[in-house]
């Protein structure tokens, strides 16, 4: 075959790729995939050698790591055989890798087994699992992501707090200036380049507002296909990490990255739609919202607890949750509408956009899991029939329902959920928690900067 048969898949891909690459040869092709924190994995390799049709391998090790890449010991038959997966790439993802020096194209892939079975550990394969129960219904789970984010002086010594950037005004960031269009400004260039990557890349934002906290940003996207979001979500996260980097500074997704500011989310909006009639099944003829909405919402109430460690993953993630920090965040899971103070909230809309908004997930979390989580959620309370409480109004006073106070606590509910594991693999369920109970055991032997500082001469 040609070198030019062989590269006509090239002149097929998306316009925003065709533009980014203008007359440019294409110098490399990264194959990616999600790992269990969301963070990109893969190879990297000349144009040459990728085609659509090719395969690669990795290890199915790489699921068996903490966040500090040491590895877990499970009850897996031959675990540190290290098994190869097969990547197949999924060409609709293919997209510009815009800070590149040279021309270069990024395609996240699929992971199956040698016997061409989806990896069970494999984050985008519990998402596909998750769809394909709404599917079986006649539904198509419909969502939109928020993702709040914080830019950031550059950070080398972990010993030392996180502090706001510098802005074009040569001050530091100050909170508490939430939807300030001159705060937004104040990060003009990175903004800019977030936009300029994301076009090359074409990939939609909806909106970019300025957060509560010093630095703090939130882009939100706009409703569609969850695997599609979820996909759109791991990429922007990059390109975020990419255009701070270009612009001096960085940008972190961690929960909560200083004490005196306010946590990042990733808020959910979540609706479903009838796959035959295209109608969102929130809404009944009349309008009004529907059997099957409040059902929705009563699973999300029961099930949520139970699903924490895949929207709160980390050690971190519980911090965001603490209601003396400056917090936003909700710490329970009663509903309402239009309430902020809620886990789960009823945004004003028309009766065609009904939706329900999670407003429990953090932006650390992987997007792949954290929006099947969600669902599950959902689906769970839409085969159950699931009633909600009533609404909430105003102000939550009282600890009822209230989240996990820490990691180690929803490991031990997220450990006997059944009907949850049931839904997103029961392998996988038993994976992610060994991982997650050795990050556990990892930070329990850490000793902190506070501790160092209160109790070495003070004890």
């Amino acid at each position: 075959m040609s070198q030019q048969n062989h590269l006509s898949w090239l002149n097929e891909l998306p316009e925003a790729f065709q533009t980014y690459r203008g007359n440019r040869k294409v110098d490399e092709v990264e194959c990616i995939i999600p790992d269990l924190a969301g963070m990109s994995r893969g190879k990297a390799m000349p144009l040459s050698k990728f085609s659509p049709e090719h395969t690669l391998f990795l290890p199915i090790s790489i699921f068996y790591q903490t966040i500090t890449g040491e590895d877990v010991e499970m009850d897996i038959e031959n675990q540190w055989a290290e098994g190869d997966m097969q990547l197949k790439p999924d060409m609709s993802t293919a997209m510009a890798v815009p800070w590149a020096k040279e021309a270069t194209l990024q395609v996240i892939h699929d992971l199956v087994d040698q016997k061409g079975e989806p990896v069970k550990y494999a984050p985008r394969n519990v998402l596909k699992r998750v769809i394909e129960l709404y599917n079986a219904q006649g539904w198509q789970p419909i969502v939109a992501p928020e993702l709040e984010f914080y830019l950031i002086k550059p950070n080398v010594d972990p010993n030392e707090p996180i502090q706001p950037p510098v802005g074009r005004t040569g001050r530091s960031g100050s909170g508490r200036q939430s939807y300030s269009m001159s705060a937004v400004d104040e990060y003009g260039p990175v903004i800019d380049t977030i936009y300029d990557y994301a076009e090359d890349a074409g990939l939609r934002i909806d909106t970019v507002i300025q957060e509560d906290g010093a630095g703090q940003v939130e882009i939100n996207l706009s409703h569609a296909d969850p695997l599609l979001l979820a996909d759109q979500v791991f990429y922007f996260k990059r390109i975020i990490r990419e255009a701070a980097l270009n612009n001096g500074m960085f940008a972190t997704f961690m929960a909560k990255p200083m004490r005196d500011e306010p946590g990042s989310a990733m808020h959910i909006h979540q609706s479903v739609l009838d796959k035959h009639t295209g109608k969102n099944i929130f809404s009944d003829e009349n309008g009004d919202a529907s059997e099957a909405f409040f059902h929705f919402i009563g699973g999300s109430q029961k099930y949520l607890k139970q699903v924490m460690p895949l929207m709160a993953p980390n050690v971190n993630s519980y911090k965001r949750f603490e209601s003396d920090t400056n917090s936003s965040a909700p710490t329970n899971m009663a509903w309402g509408y239009d309430n902020r103070a809620t886990g789960l909230r009823v945004p004003n809309s028309k009766s065609q956009d009904r939706r329900l908004e999670n407003r429990i997930v953090g932006v650390d979390s992987n997007p792949y899991l954290s929006i099947a989580a969600s669902l599950v959620c959902g689906y769970l309370g839409l085969m159950n029939k699931i009633k909600p409480n009533e609404p909430a109004a105003g102000e939550i006073e009282d600890e009822v329902d209230a989240l996990p106070k820490t990691l180690d606590e929803a490991l031990a509910i997220f450990t006997d959920a059944e009907d949850v594991h049931q839904a997103l693999g029961v392998d996988f369920c038993q994976v992610f928690a060994e991982v997650k109970r050795e990050e556990m055991r990892q930070y329990h032997r850490e000793i902190s900067p506070w501790e160092r500082e209160h109790l070495l001469l003070n004890v």
